[in-house]
């Protein structure tokens, strides 16, 4: 398996395929480099380099206790594009993989990223604060945090429902996703999601959009259940320098694999553009 070790020790798997400008995905919580199968293979289809790697604690890579945090995942990140030597990189992120995104580019990114997308992302915070008073209350992300803590397995079972919208009337439910999705879950460690949490949800990603001056595009469901568009893909957009938003009615959350198509099609677009 491809792995890199980086500062602490802690090992980050990832898959890199084929040539040509590279395309880098960042998975949400608490997932896997899995999730996205459907943009892996169209992409490398088109020509692309693809390179998705496992968040640390998540997936194939090591199942640390500590570094669950988005400094922490940038550096990961920073180190892994170093040592394949990215440039000129498109960098897409999915959720907590769209915070992992902004704060890389932020931070690493100079003179190696082309463009970003932030997919269904978190940016730029969902947790209400004084700063932020319409945000999510904390109690929301407690009871994630029991759900995980408590009983993982079937709270990630539960979970799958929302997040794709099949709780909506008239959804065609994939039980091969929903127990994808599982799969991924439980591939990871319980302490690294249950810390995640706080990441993703507490993480203040204003002054990193701000200071971002590549091309960006915003995309995200309408209808997400999980990342709700006001708080979250709405404003990220104002932020940027450079943004584009595009918002899709009924879409769930976990749109690059029920909507596949759809998405993909807007990535390259706003890739060859």
């Amino acid at each position: 398996m491809n792995k890199i070790t980086v500062k602490d020790g802690t090992e980050i798997y990832y898959k890199d395929w084929g040539t040509g400008q590279p395309i880098v995905f960042h998975h949400g919580w608490p997932l896997s480099s899995d999730d996205w199968d459907a943009q892996m293979m169209f992409f490398l289809d088109k020509g692309f380099r693809v390179i998705a790697h496992d968040r640390r604690g998540h997936g194939r890579s090591s199942q640390t206790a500590i570094g669950h945090d988005m400094d922490t995942y940038a550096a990961d990140v920073a180190e892994l594009t170093a040592a394949l030597d990215l440039k000129d990189a498109i960098h897409v992120g999915h959720s907590t993989g769209g915070g992992e995104v902004i704060r890389y580019v932020a931070k690493y990114g100079k003179g190696r990223v082309a463009k970003a997308v932030l997919v269904s992302a978190v940016t730029p915070i969902m947790a209400q604060t004084e700063s932020n008073p319409e945000g999510i209350p904390m109690t929301v992300f407690d009871e994630i945090r029991q759900g995980t803590a408590t009983q993982r397995p079937q709270y990630f079972k539960d979970f799958t429902t929302a997040f794709y919208g099949y709780n909506r009337e008239g959804a065609k439910v994939s039980e091969g996703i929903k127990e994808n999705w599982w799969r991924q879950g439980m591939m990871g460690g319980i302490k690294a999601h249950y810390d995640c949490i706080k990441a993703f949800s507490e993480t203040d990603f204003t002054e990193d959009l701000k200071s971002v001056a590549i091309p960006v595009l915003v995309m995200h469901g309408e209808d997400d259940q999980i990342v709700p568009i006001a708080l979250t893909g709405a404003k990220a957009v104002k932020l940027v320098k450079d943004g584009k938003l595009i918002s899709y009615p009924g879409f769930p959350h976990g749109m690059p694999t029920t909507e596949a198509a759809t998405i993909n099609a807007d990535l390259l677009a706003f890739i060859q553009a």
